[in-house]
């Protein structure tokens, strides 16, 4: 089972929340058991798995990539954006995560997100469930 999730993000640097619409998938499909892969196929994006209950980890995580990684710290990439391309290949572009009993297995207090390191645009995520 695959489907694509489009993501529109409005800022340079942003994670958004996608586990909601991960779980509707099991849920739609009525995956019991296995795995799904939630993947971005964008070289100035990724996904990652962190903190969900407080937002203000969004922000400590974005602000201190780009100050780990400013934007304009003189790389010599044409478009400007090897800020983005660095940050991508830090937070990789995909995750793989459990399912059991129709549910994903996540920490208490983990969630799913989508890496914005080059917007605001219309990005794409691709979800591939293997039952097992």
């Amino acid at each position: 089972m695959k489907a694509e999730l489009s993501v529109k993000t409005d800022s340079r640097n942003q994670l958004v929340d996608i586990t909601s619409r991960v779980e509707e998938f099991i849920g739609d499909n009525g995956i019991e058991d296995g795995i799904v892969i939630v993947y971005t196929p964008h070289t100035t994006a990724g996904i990652t798995i962190n903190e969900d209950a407080d937002p203000s980890v969004r922000s400590d995580i974005t602000n201190f990539l780009s100050k780990l990684i400013p934007h304009e710290a003189g790389f010599s990439h044409a478009e400007g954006n090897s800020d983005s391309h660095i940050k991508s290949t830090l937070t990789g572009a995909s995750e793989t995560i459990v399912i059991e009993n129709g549910r994903l297995i996540l920490g208490r207090w983990q969630g799913i997100y989508f890496c914005e390191y080059d917007g605001p645009r219309s990005r794409r995520v691709i979800l591939k469930a293997i039952s097992g």
